[in-house]
């Protein structure tokens, strides 16, 4: 037998639970409910990487830009990838061997080797703000030593203070070394990283539900509104939502326009960005290896979507849409004094300013020619007269981040509440991050290197992601920031709706699945449901690429990966049936 092949792990302990569930299932729905809460597992893993800095960010720019009415956004994206990624894992219990060979033999070596490379690379890449992410939440809320004086100062002064950076870096390095070397363990070692990632996970979970439930008993939050924002509504992709469209509905003329069409393309790249944070190209890949490698087979089946569901969907929905409520009550619609002010030096006082003003000084060009013949300083004293509305407008289309969101809470929370409820939601975030990102990197460097799951090339792979993150500090900045950036989004975008179509034809191929296969009204709504979440990622994809391939820099390199990637999908098709013979012929031969 290849030893390449992941046969499932025979130890007393899986045969035990294998046993539990056969007998709970033939119990009932309560005794069956009991041990998939006990045995869960592998959701957790996703809901680990899944609860990132995406996810907070673009929680956070969707409730400054719509409010509470774009909720059904981060409700809808989950769902998708809970169906597409329970399709894989039905693949993988069903047959028991790994979808990366599986896709190279059955369907087309270059969807499996894209899978792999974009899986690799966006472990590396997103590894990084992960690591930033650690560092701010002790930088800015829990330690604070960033809001001292001395290191406002030097900070001011053009210094980056790598000191820092180093040291905790290298921390949270040996620390996530530490949980995923546990994660690699039978007994109780394993149930230590699952209870570990639990906590990690719920201590995120409380930290924001908590401010919303704070915000709630002070009154500030109008639960019918809120409860609305989850029912879906498409037709946010052609106009505004949020408190920002009532103040669009009192413009007229090319004024409407202009900010009805900014608002509106900013929607839809945070509906794009929604897509892209709740299910990634390398989340993909982690559940199946991840089950594998617990040992999990045909009767985990039932228990894999169980983990999907409780593990990852609902502590993201719960996280992302207690976020969305809060920026949306403190930022959508609102701005500060300074930024409302007609006078140009108080306005540039805002933080607001340095963004906020690139929207204003973009409306004045649009619909009057000749401010473009302006100098700077004319421009910006314009921008200072215009009216209270539409600044409004101008600073919901400015993202914010975590922080600012604690600070602007604080008179509500407290000021030491509201930074150490956000340091540590924000903390075990990026921290959980990190240490799956390393996982997955482990399994897909095993696959890259065709030896078996586990072991040195398992080690060597979780390794590499962790230090390549732990560098952010040289890389992640300035121009190298935004290469890297839309390298691995371009790529794992295009690969995305790929990785998706791949996972419904194994589902439907008997080759593949024999008569595991789903059939009849089963089958329909696999392929219903499946068909939706394609839509989706496909109608995600296009989008982003095509707002990228206008960029005069960011273009090219959107284009010629693009095209190097159909060319190999295009090939792997032509030339599929002599690669799957060769491949069939090799594991004969090692058998």
């Amino acid at each position: 037998m290849n030893d390449h092949d992941s046969s499932p792990v025979t130890n007393s302990g899986v045969e035990l639970d294998r046993q539990k569930l056969i007998a709970a299932k033939d119990q009932g729905c309560c005794a069956t409910l009991g041990i998939y809460t006990r045995l869960s597992g592998p959701g957790w893993l996703q809901s680990a990487i899944t609860l990132g800095g995406g996810s907070l960010s673009g929680a956070l720019f969707l409730g400054v830009l719509g409010g509470t009415d774009m909720l059904w956004l981060q409700l809808m994206a989950i769902v998708m990838g809970v169906v597409m990624l329970s399709a894989i894992s039905y693949v993988t219990l069903s047959t028991g061997k790994r979808p990366f060979p599986l896709i190279n033999e059955h369907i087309n070596p270059a969807l499996g080797w894209g899978w792999l490379m974009a899986t690799i690379t966006a472990n590396m890449i997103w590894c990084m703000p992960q690591f930033g992410l650690c560092f701010e939440a002790l930088e800015k809320n829990l330690i604070g030593f960033g809001n001292t004086d001395a290191y406002k100062a030097a900070v001011a002064d053009g210094d980056k203070m790598y000191g820092y950076k180093i040291t905790l870096s290298a921390i949270f390095f040996a620390l996530a070394g530490v949980l995923v070397y546990l994660n690699s363990q039978r007994g109780l070692t394993a149930k230590i990283f699952d209870w570990a990632l639990k906590v990690m996970v719920g201590i995120v979970v409380i930290s924001f539900f908590g401010v919303v439930i704070t915000l709630s008993i002070k009154g500030d939050l109008a639960w019918g509104t809120i409860l609305s924002g989850f029912i879906p509504d498409l037709t946010q992709w052609v106009k505004p939502a949020g408190a920002v469209a009532d103040n669009i509905s009192s413009f007229t003329g090319e004024i409407a326009e202009f900010w009805s069409k900014r608002v509106v393309n900013a929607q839809r790249d945070v509906m794009i960005g929604a897509a892209a944070t709740a299910v990634g190209i390398n989340m993909t890949f982690l559940l199946p290896y991840s089950m594998l490698a617990r040992g999990w087979d045909k009767p985990f089946r039932g228990l894999a979507r169980f983990d999907l569901s409780t593990g990852m969907a609902i502590p993201y929905v719960l996280v992302t849409s207690c976020v969305v409520i809060a920026a949306g009550t403190m930022f959508n619609g609102k701005m500060d004094e300074n930024f409302g002010s007609p006078e140009i030096t108080v306005m540039k006082q805002s933080p607001l300013y340095k963004d906020g003003s690139t929207h204003l000084i973009a409306r004045l060009e649009t619909t009057d020619n000749s401010v473009k013949n302006l100098s700077t300083d004319e421009k910006e004293a314009r921008i200072a007269k215009l009216p209270k509305a539409e600044k409004e407008v101008a600073a919901s289309l400015v993202k914010r981040n975590a922080f600012q969101l604690s600070e602007s809470l604080a008179p509500l929370l407290g000021g030491t509440t509201a930074n150490t409820v956000f340091g540590i939601g924000v903390l075990g975030m990026g921290f959980s991050s990190i240490i799956i990102l390393m996982l997955i990197n482990g399994y897909a460097f095993c696959e890259m290197l065709g030896k078996k799951q586990g072991g040195m090339p398992h080690l060597v792979g979780c390794l590499v992601a962790g230090l390549v993150g732990a560098s952010w500090w040289l890389f992640w900045d300035g121009d190298a920031k935004m290469w890297l950036a839309i390298l691995v989004s371009a790529f794992g975008m295009m690969l995305l709706p790929i990785a998706y179509v791949t996972f419904m034809l194994m589902m439907n191929s008997r080759k593949i699945l024999g008569d595991d296969k789903p059939k009849g009204s089963s089958l329909f709504c696999w392929n219903v449901l499946m068909g939706i979440s394609v839509l989706g990622a496909v109608a995600a994809a296009l989008t982003a690429i095509a707002g990228k391939a206008s960029h005069p820099v960011a273009g090219p390199v959107v284009t010629n990966v693009g095209v190097i990637l159909l060319a190999l999908i295009f090939a792997g098709f032509l030339f599929e049936p002599r690669l799957r013979d060769k491949l069939a012929r090799q594991n004969t031969d090692r058998e």
